[in-house]
């Protein structure tokens, strides 16, 4: 591998060279990249090549100069060091620059002559009369003394107990020493040992301290973790501290950008955590309000919350009003590199950009890199460089065909590519919380379907209109969101909640009876769910947060929750923004008998709200970005709870939300087909398209078949294999270069009996998707009715038999949903608990 300087073949005299690039030398064949790595050609010289070398590629004239290692160029380190940075403005784009005339040049010229004139006209006249030099150190009385030198005083003691003080830059300015920059002990003592080291760390990425070109980074831990009281801290220490005495504050203006639910969060936390007075924070009104209050010099109102939507609005206006510190909440939405908010951020100008985000990226490199070049603008080259020397090959490199020569090119960049962004990118998981708040266990709870759901499940997907529409995309869509509302609650096909229903729906409904669709105790999960609410209800004093993605279920369930007289709040999209705070401030203080439940939108409020006064969250239905649901289930388990947490996810067993479940644990990235619409269906085969909407009516749960698990399903702690280990990659951000990307489930033996096809290869394949499955205790309900039978057939010799409520106390701990499963009508089906 070696560096090389290129030109196109000429006849004149004096030759120069056009451009740099790299050639890479196999035996005599030679093959040209430019600079940014994008092939040039190909050719194969007559005569052994070294340094010095000359030969024709791809009729251009090379020579070949020093050699690269070749850890440097598989790494793809050799075209990230050429990574340009963004053009300097123009004249044009400086505002009061005007480009200089030929005439104002020359008497500028003119001018210039005539001083250099009297200059030595002066020094000549001086010259005569002037004294040798002496050395004045060696002159005590040349040398003044100054016993007044004043000894830089941090504005907080960094010795004192529990001090947080920030890196020391590494010099000074000339004239100016260096003080310690010490985080306000209000804030400090607050801070848990990983938030301190997350201030610190955040601290040092936007003094540009680190060992990149840049000064952004991106904070991405789990939720729960004090992301937010991290930046706070971050944002008071700049707007105070300086790490030079007596200059300015580093920040003088800071902007927090975030989902417009999360606004009023933002100005309660900088209030609980600063009090009233120390920092005002300045909240734009309607479009026509004054933004002066921020953007005037001498501001009270330091910092600007403002939503994503609203900056798009009057970015124009922010222009001309100096922020040093721009950070981006839940920033992930900045993920596409067409969004408007972050073109809009773009424009203002600002170089230190925090993205916070609690959400791992998934499976998607172009994602990925659009966040780091937000943060670090051209720290991995253009994205046509980093797709060609980063993305195709780490792709590459984890299909079945790949070569050797492809992995190890693949490792290499993946490797570089985690070196490089985890500089600037800090990821804890939420396992630390463990030492601070009570213990949370999640519940995987599928519930079978009615008869009447069944029956109706059925006859849509072999009706004619569902198999044509299998084949366009668009319908496609349409059919899994009827399929959806089936497992929810067979009532939903009734509304017409949607502009874009096309003509599939109508089609779908003909030879279903309106009165199958009204008729009560349809839904199992809403029969789960009316159980679980009344065991809650009469056996605890625990309040429930009950979540769905959907505004017309989250309708079912307020029926539901009138029905059985049960007080609660609701939050969902038409929610004005101003109550949205109030409301989960009367949740958490008020007593249970005022409001037992909160009926929360994932969408409009699963993201940063703070409802502790809760221990119990239901998600009744699942969304295909897991990320959503995560963001929702961390509501309950954060900093301020008290109580241990249950969070119960329902799901109907065998129908689309037990498909949807495996495909969030196993993160084949189908799930972008439907979020971000990439494509519409075109990512699923016709043989997925059947698995996908084909009801698995078994006895037992397809999830823990497919899992190949042989643990017996009776609720004790999973003996994993040795494979099994814990899964990190999606807990490590910088690490996102080695997750596997957008694999497929090929399931083209889906019509046969046991479900694995021929060879097994579809069981192998999806068991090594679920392996997370594995840190879960598996629960087979039928043991409970199985136990049931033998106890009832032993004419009450209990000997060597165990009581049904005697297997689910040792599978589940939840005294309030082993009751559900206890229950007489036995519609939960399987649990996975963890």
């Amino acid at each position: 591998y070696y560096d090389c300087t290129w030109r196109r073949p000429t006849g004149k005299k004096h030759k120069t060279w056009e451009g740099d690039g790299f050639a890479t030398v196999c035996g005599r064949k030679i093959k040209l990249q430019n600079e940014d790595g994008k092939p040039m050609g190909e050719g194969v010289s007559k005569v052994p090549l070294m340094v010095g070398s000359q030969a024709y590629v791809g009729g251009k004239e090379i020579e070949l100069g020093e050699m690269i290692p070749k850890k440097d160029y598989m790494a793809g380190r050799t075209f990230l060091s050429r990574a340009k940075r963004p053009p300097s403005p123009t004249l044009q784009e400086i505002n009061g620059t005007n480009r200089v005339t030929k005439a104002q040049q020359a008497a500028h010229t003119k001018n210039a002559a005539k001083q250099k004139e009297k200059v030595m006209d002066t020094v000549q006249s001086t010259s005569a009369t002037k004294k040798p030099w002496t050395d004045p150190s060696k002159d005590k009385a040349s040398r003044p003394v100054n016993n007044n030198v004043e000894v830089p005083k941090p504005r907080f003691s960094p010795n004192a107990e529990n001090a947080l003080v920030m890196r020391r830059p590494d010099s000074a300015p000339k004239g100016k020493q260096i003080v310690d920059v010490v985080v306000d002990p209000i804030l400090s003592r607050e801070l848990r040992k990983h938030q301190r080291e997350g201030v610190a760390f955040l601290y040092e990425c936007v003094m540009g301290m680190k060992d990149y070109d840049g000064e952004g980074a991106i904070l991405a831990d789990e939720m729960g973790l004090g992301k937010t009281l991290q930046t706070i801290a971050l944002i008071w220490t700049l707007l105070k501290q300086t790490p030079f005495w007596k200059g300015q504050p580093i920040v003088s203006k800071a902007l927090v950008v975030c989902p417009v639910t999360l606004i009023r969060n933002w100005q309660k936390e900088f209030r609980k955590w600063l009090g009233d007075y120390r920092c005002g924070c300045f909240i734009p009104g309607d479009s026509n309000s004054s933004l002066a209050p921020f953007t005037q010099k001498l501001s009270s109102n330091p910092v600007m919350i403002i939503g994503y939507e609203k900056l798009t609005k009057i970015k124009d206006q922010l222009k001309n009003c100096k922020i040093d510190l721009i950070i981006c909440d839940e920033g992930h939405r900045l993920k596409t590199a067409k969004n408007k908010a972050a073109a809009a951020i773009k424009e203002i100008g600002t170089q230190r950009r925090v993205i916070l985000s609690g959400t791992p990226i998934q499976n998607d490199l172009e994602e990925f890199y659009q966040m780091v070049d937000f943060v670090n603008p051209s720290i991995m080259s253009k994205y046509s460089t980093f797709k060609r020397e980063f993305e195709i090959p780490i792709v590459r490199m984890r299909q079945p065909e790949a070569s050797a020569s492809d992995v190890e090119k693949g490792e290499a960049r993946s490797e570089e590519l985690a070196n490089r962004t985890g500089m600037f990118i800090l990821r804890r998981t939420s396992e630390i919380l463990s030492q601070y708040l009570p213990p949370k266990t999640e519940y995987v709870v599928l519930c079978r379907p009615t008869e009447v759901q069944a029956d109706i499940y059925r006859t849509m997907v072999g009706t004619q209109a569902f198999i044509a529409a299998m084949n366009t995309p668009t319908a496609v869509l349409e059919l899994i969101n009827v399929l959806k509302k089936v497992c929810n609650c067979p009532r939903l096909l009734l509304t017409n909640d949607s502009k874009k229903e096309g003509v599939t729906k109508p089609e779908l409904l003909e030879g279903i009876s309106p009165r199958l669709l009204k008729s009560p105790g349809a839904s199992g999960k809403l029969q789960v769910l009316d159980e679980l609410l009344h065991q809650i209800n009469s056996t605890t004093d625990e309040k429930v947060v009950l979540v769905s993605n959907y505004t017309s279920t989250m309708d079912i369930l307020a029926n539901l929750l009138d029905s059985m007289s049960y007080k609660y709040l609701r939050l969902d999209g038409t929610t004005p923004q101003s109550k949205r705070q109030d409301l989960v401030d009367r949740f958490n203080r008020s007593p249970k008998t005022n409001s037992f439940v909160f009926l929360l939108s994932a969408k409009a409020g699963g993201v940063g709200l703070n409802l502790t006064g809760a221990s119990r969250l239901i998600m009744f239905d699942l969304d295909w970005n897991p990320s959503t649901d995560l963001q929702a289930m961390a509501r309950v388990h954060r900093d301020g709870q008290t109580r241990p947490c249950h969070i119960y996810r329902l799901l109907t067993q065998g129908a689309l939300d037990e498909k949807i479940f495996q495909r969030q644990v196993s993160k084949t990235g189908l799930a972008d087909a439907i979020v971000d619409g990439k494509s519409g269906a075109s990512g699923f085969t016709q043989a997925e398209l059947r698995d996908l909407f084909t009801l698995d009516e078994g006895e037992d749960c397809q999830t823990h078949r497919l899992l190949g698990c042989n643990c017996g399903a009776k609720g004790l702690p999973v003996r994993a294999p040795d494979e099994v280990v814990e899964d990190t990659s999606r807990n490590d951000l910088s690490a996102l270069a080695g997750v596997q990307t957008l694999e497929v489930i090929r399931m083209d033996q889906s019509d046969d009996d046991d479900g694995y096809g021929q060879d097994g290869s579809r069981a192998a394949v999806t068991k090594g998707k679920m392996l997370s499955l594995m840190q879960y205790k598996h629960f087979d309900t039928a043991l409970v009715e199985q136990s049931a039978v033998r106890t009832m057939s032993s004419d009450g010799d209990e000997q060597g038999d165990v009581s049904p409520f005697g297997i689910a106390e040792a599978a589940v701990e939840d005294d309030a949903l082993r009751k559900v499963i206890c229950d007489g009508s036995r519609r939960v089906g399987f649990v996975f608990t963890k």
